[in-house]
């Protein structure tokens, strides 16, 4: 099997990872509402995705 010649450093090592960085999700404003919701996701205040109904939210008092 292969193996390395030499340790990779600590630091060598983080260089290389300096690139894997967790983005923050694109957000986008609701069509009916206008709050801001997940790209291609159901909007969580009135449940409406493109237009359209898409499930049945209740108030709650």
């Amino acid at each position: 099997m292969a193996h390395p010649k030499s340790k990779i450093s600590k630091t060598r090592r983080d260089k290389r990872r300096t690139h894997y960085k967790a983005k923050e999700p694109p957000l986008g404003a609701c069509l009916n509402c206008g709050a801001s919701k997940l790209m291609h996701r159901v909007c969580p205040e009135c449940g409406y995705y493109r237009g359209k109904a898409a499930i049945e939210k209740t108030e709650v008092s």
